[in-house]
């Protein structure tokens, strides 16, 4: 849905920015799997300090081209440049745009953050919509990618200028006895349109003006469809991060909040473990039992294995019998215990179908935070290549990376 959205050109990113109380966040944090952070002076990164609310990105699509990123758990409410427009989008109800300032994703442009409240809950006063508030559908537009959105419905040759306050934000400063200049309105901020064609002075705006209100009203329309049905959202969520056999998160997601803990752990010089898990000759259950009796196999497992899970732990199918589990702020000797108690546990657990041989596993792991380098690559190929180095050992076993004993 987003990626449709940012076909549209002029926009160059979208996001969800979530409302959270103060007494929500430690629950937030433990849902999310990661910290509320905000910028310091200097450009970096730090968990965020006592406020009476919050307001955190946790979720971000940018147009492909820009190939950078915002990190989840990013307090939008900290940031003096935008904050002052989101709580006036929150007690007006409408959308509310911020000035031409840098965008928090690519070039310069403007900001729009659409409320988006409880379905159902009133929000006739301000005092409401503040208790109804869930967060904010949030568009960021280009300056530069607007104003050649429009000039595009122009003839060529024809020159555009944006300007606001008196201010030229994008393209050239246009004399006013040449030219055609008409106020645009984008939520609750107004620019003016100043467009020149040499061949045609004083040339009506109609196509332009219809061509800029209509496509972003849609724009914004759209956001807002999208994130104000929040039930529907979150049940496109589960199916794009969950894994349908067990319940438990797939690749994608697991990937992700790798990714998330290998930052934070960055962040505060914290420590944790990845540990790569699979069944041992899992393969003769399906060939002698069949399937159906293979995929209950899996759900036992998976069911065991969430079982020994604290809260802030990742566990996750990853595909076939194989799965991965993230334990964060964990050390060496924490993590080869949780993984002799995984493997017991899988050993003793008796199978619910008749007929299934004792399931054994083959566990990697491999530890993150003491190498700044380390990527979320080289960590599942290093986890990995423990994994089979248990495998080639007996099986039913622990293996630690980089060539460590046995565990």
């Amino acid at each position: 849905i987003a990626d449709s959205l940012l076909e549209t050109g002029a926009l160059s990113a979208t996001a969800f920015v979530q409302a959270v109380p103060a007494a929500q966040r430690p629950r937030f944090e433990r849902a999310r799997g990661y910290p509320i952070i905000e910028r310091t002076p200097l450009g970096d990164f730090r968990e965020a300090g006592q406020r009476g609310a919050y307001f955190p990105l946790v979720f971000a699509a940018t147009a492909a081209e820009l190939g950078v990123g915002v990190p989840e758990g990013i307090d939008v409410g900290s940031d003096g440049r935008r904050a002052a427009h989101l709580l006036r989008a929150r007690d007006s109800g409408e959308a509310a745009a911020t000035p031409v300032i840098r965008l928090a994703i690519g070039d310069t442009g403007i900001t729009v953050f659409h409320p988006v409240y409880e379905d159902g809950a009133a929000t006739a006063t301000v005092a409401q919509r503040r208790a109804a508030l869930l967060g904010f559908a949030a568009g960021g537009f280009s300056v530069a990618d607007l104003t050649a959105a429009a000039q595009s419905t122009l003839a060529s040759g024809v020159d555009v200028q944006l300007v606001e306050r008196g201010r030229t934000v994008s393209g050239p400063s246009l004399p006013r006895e040449e030219s055609a200049a008409v106020p645009v309105r984008i939520a609750d901020r107004s620019w003016l349109l100043v467009v020149r064609d040499p061949s045609r002075p004083g040339v009506s705006l109609p196509v332009l003006i219809a061509f800029v209100g209509i496509s972003l009203a849609a724009v914004l329309g759209a956001l807002v469809l999208v994130w104000s049905r929040s039930e529907r959202m979150q049940e496109l969520q589960r199916q794009a991060s969950q894994d349908p056999l067990t319940g438990l998160k797939n690749r994608r997601r697991f990937a992700e909040d790798l990714g998330a803990e290998l930052a934070r752990s960055r962040r505060d010089s914290s420590s944790g473990a990845v540990l790569m898990l699979d069944l041992d000759n899992f393969k003769q259950v399906n060939d002698t039992l069949g399937h159906p009796i293979g995929d209950r196999v899996i759900a036992d497992i998976a069911t065991v294995l969430h079982g020994r899970m604290r809260e802030t732990d990742v566990v996750a199918r990853l595909g076939g019998d194989e799965f991965g589990i993230v334990l964060p702020r964990c050390e060496e000797a924490e993590a080869r215990a949780v993984a002799a108690e995984i493997a017991t546990a899988i050993r003793e657990h008796a199978p619910s179908e008749e007929g299934v041989p004792a399931i054994t596993a083959s566990i990697g792991i491999a530890l993150f935070g003491a190498d700044p380098e380390s990527s979320l690559e080289s960590l599942l190929i290093d986890a990995d290549a423990a994994m089979y180095e248990a495998k080639r050992g007996g099986r039913d076993s622990v293996r630690l990376a980089a060539g460590r004993a046995p565990a």
